[in-house]
């Protein structure tokens, strides 16, 4: 049995200060980013310098502390309104990702009982860093779930990079990924490049390289030619957003490969924290999709790979019916087949 790690933490607190790893930069360096502007992490998020539905919202919470600081600092009278503007902008920062605004609500609700006292920041601090280390825990426990349900000897494939990268640490799909080769049920995975950020050929193929787990970087247009010849068992994705009756949305592609892997009989896996699940929305229809740049498809570092004025769609993500998903994994528990009814089975 491999050892799985906690080795790759995009998303540190240190000497009163927020880093965040520039994914935009990876694999080929390594760069950390400091942030003390609530503004600034906004941006961080709005430009994919921090990517992936968990990470967003851990990262939306210390921003809310950063924001605690200003608004002392610039009217200690009526600090609590001096909130209301920048934590506004956050909320704006990435429109899909529901995790962003579940942890904006969880920080405003403490903030708003907090006394007017420089005090403040520290409790919101420890709420921030409370957000962080559930995660991670909830991570570990949706890893080994996951790996429950998977056969020795699988082959996986999966999509976009729901990594440790994607979270406080160890991952969504990618920590079942990792638990799995850990207990010996998978032996390869296929990681799609995932356009037009290539998330996947940049952050799932560097994470899985660096713990040494067996990977195969593919465009995602060969996905349906692999899932025929056999050699996939499960598709393992994460998500941005699941609603009431468990449609998933996740990274643009994955309808795609939900539909393929129906097709051929392969099984489908959905792993996300009980903080993606927005119960308020009946259905994926209810969703609302971020269109990002056209520039986005056209260009890449800088240069045109399409002709200059053609147009581009450029959804950031798209929406998998429930009765395309054989499980949805949270660290409240699997849901088989999901639906309204299955999906009770774990709401609060």
């Amino acid at each position: 049995m491999q050892k799985q790690t906690d080795s790759i933490q995009p998303i540190i607190w240190r000497d009163n200060t927020l880093y965040l790893i520039d994914q935009r930069r990876l694999p080929q360096e390594q760069i950390w980013l400091e942030f003390d502007h609530p503004d600034d992490v906004t941006k961080a998020i709005q430009d994919m310098v921090v990517r992936g539905a968990p990470a967003i919202g851990i990262a939306a919470a210390y921003g809310v502390v950063l924001a605690a600081r200003q608004a002392w600092n610039v009217a200690a009278a009526s600090w609590k309104q001096a909130m209301t503007a920048p934590l506004a902008r956050l909320e704006e920062s990435r429109p899909t990702a529901v995790n962003l605004f579940w942890a904006i609500e969880r920080m405003a609700h403490l903030y708003k009982t907090l006394p007017d006292s420089e005090s403040a920041e520290a409790a919101l601090l420890a709420e921030a860093q409370t957000i962080h280390a559930e995660d991670i825990a909830a991570n570990h426990v949706m890893g080994h779930s996951g790996s429950d349900l998977i056969e020795p000897g699988s082959t996986v494939m999966t999509h976009c990079n729901a990594g440790a990268l994607a979270t406080g640490g160890f991952g969504t799909a990618l920590g079942v990924i990792r638990q799995g080769y850990a207990d010996g049920k998978i032996v390869h995975v296929y990681a799609d490049e995932t356009r037009p950020w290539l998330q996947g050929a940049r952050l799932t193929a560097w994470e899985l390289q660096q713990d040494n787990i067996p990977v195969t970087l593919q465009a995602e247009g060969a996905a349906a030619a692999l899932m025929a010849s056999g050699k996939v068992d499960w598709v393992i994705v994460g998500a941005d957003r699941i609603t009431a009756n468990g449609d998933v949305a996740n990274k643009i592609g994955t309808y795609m490969l939900a539909v393929v892997a129906k097709y051929h009989g392969v099984k489908m896996m959905v792993v996300a924290p009980t903080s993606t699940i927005d119960w308020q929305l009946q259905g994926g229809d209810e969703i609302p999709i971020e269109q990002r740049s056209e520039q986005e498809v056209t260009m890449m570092n800088g240069q045109y790979i399409a002709p200059e004025g053609v147009p581009a769609l450029n959804p950031a993500f798209d929406v998998t019916p429930a009765k395309l998903i054989d499980a949805i994994v949270t660290e409240a528990g699997v849901i088989l087949s999901p639906s309204t009814e299955n999906m009770k089975k774990i709401k609060p």
